[in-house]
């Protein structure tokens, strides 16, 4: 396997553009089974997990055609059900929303457990708690079933906890179900905006998206249509972050500005420059960095996926700053990395408690998931001398051209072979 070599210590200058939002592109490209029609979906990330995706559609019986690099036309009126490939499914969290869309469509689905990136627990009981309300009876005993013998029937689902997945789910299954679904204390992340719209854009009746109580008014049926997928929140913070790690000056293009407030919050508090455009960012190291506490939580909280990137702001930060994670139970596994680069972090429990350094010390590490992985990225884009960062395959999960819109902004970074 490949892996990074970073000859870091130079400030980042210059500007990137950002992609579409893989959080966003997941939920409705499953979605388009629902939709049974063709759907051209534009703006999508060029990373592994859409491309798996893309995959697994096609090997339902999907007709998928690249129209470019970012644009797909996906016709969904072929997929038979049950033929999820679960040997894809079970390599990407995201394959549950064939769950919410085949049994939608066909009254059935069945596919393996999740994976994905190993956060610690990430159960789906809010998934099966909806799916059953709607009428379907759900079994786990080998991968998850769902079936129903009737129709789905719209039903008022309180969620427990917020889940992202959940409510896009629940949104799929119930847009063609009978009668009037509420979901009370959804989540309320941009990329469930998104997916309500894109639905909305094929005909469906949902309100109340980006809300604690979201409306699906069940329609009879859906019809295709052309929709571009909002930029990736995370994907812009993590180059903001970048950017002020290196004590460059980056202009971040192509993002939605109210999307970044919660980092955006955080960075002027630490000190750092941040302008802020229609449609871009500009952030420049302004002075000597400030300790700040960070507690991640459901949008518009501080995002859970910007946990790893920021930290690594805070171990160049003067003084004691903490991060106290409540979204997943396993976020910390990446500061064992950190610390092999000189880092002081401890971690108990839920909270991160940072010691800033000069500076980090080039080393041999791991991404250990994907965020992670953007962390090391930065890490060493920001420490004099060169770092080399194995398990790349999470980081290409999640970020497009990873390398290449580092290099246009003076990163010195390339992807190696290992048997060199």
């Amino acid at each position: 396997m490949d892996k990074l070599c970073v000859s870091g210590g130079r400030p980042l200058v210059g500007s990137v553009n950002i992609g579409g939002m893989k959080n966003a592109a997941l939920p409705i490209i499953f979605a388009t089974i629902l939709v049974n029609d063709i759907c051209v979906l534009e703006n999508l990330p060029d990373v592994s997990d859409i491309k798996n995706a893309l995959e697994i559609l096609r090997r339902m019986g999907a007709e998928i055609k690249e129209i470019d690099r970012f644009t797909y036309s996906i016709d969904t009126r072929p997929v038979r059900s049950n033929s999820v490939p679960l040997d894809l499914a079970r390599n990407m969290r995201g394959s549950y929303y064939v769950l919410g869309a085949e049994l939608g469509r066909f009254g059935r689905s069945f596919t393996s457990l999740p994976g994905g990136c190993n956060l610690g627990a990430r159960p789906i009981d809010q998934h099966i708690k909806g799916f059953e309300a709607l009428g379907a009876t759900v079994n786990c005993t080998s991968g998850i079933s769902c079936y129903t013998e009737k129709p789905l029937e719209g039903a008022q689902i309180y969620m427990d906890v917020a889940s992202v997945g959940a409510t896009a789910n629940i949104m799929i299954a119930a847009a063609c179900a009978s009668g009037m679904t509420v979901i009370d204390n959804a989540a309320r992340e941009p990329h469930i905006v998104d997916l309500a719209n894109f639905l909305n854009s094929c005909g469906a009746d949902i309100s109340g998206a980006g809300t604690e109580v979201i409306k699906i008014r069940g329609v009879e049926s859906l019809h295709g249509g052309t929709y571009a997928i909002i930029p990736d929140m995370i994907e812009a913070g993590t180059y903001m972050i970048a950017a002020a790690a290196t004590k460059g000056d980056l202009t971040i293009n192509n993002v939605i500005p109210r999307h970044l407030e919660a980092t955006t919050r955080k960075l002027l508090e630490m000190g750092v420059e941040v302008e802020e455009g229609d449609d871009y960012v500009r952030v420049r190291y302004d002075g000597k960095l400030k300790k700040v506490r960070v507690k991640t939580d459901f949008y518009p909280g501080f995002p859970t996926d910007m946990n790893p990137q920021f930290c690594v702001l805070l171990c160049l930060a003067e003084g004691e700053s903490r991060i106290t994670e409540s979204v997943m139970d396993s976020r910390f596994k990446y500061t064992d990395e950190l610390i092999r680069m000189g880092a002081r972090i401890t971690v108990q429990g839920r909270d991160a408690i940072i010691t800033g350094v000069e500076a980090f010390t080039p080393s041999t590490v791991r991404a250990v998931d994907l965020r992670a992985g953007a962390a090391m990225v930065i890490a060493a884009l920001s420490t004099a001398g060169t770092t080399f960062i194995d398990d790349i395959h999470h980081i290409e999960r999640g970020y497009e051209d990873l390398v290449g819109k580092l290099r246009s902004v003076g990163a010195d970074i390339e992807r190696v072979s290992t048997n060199n």
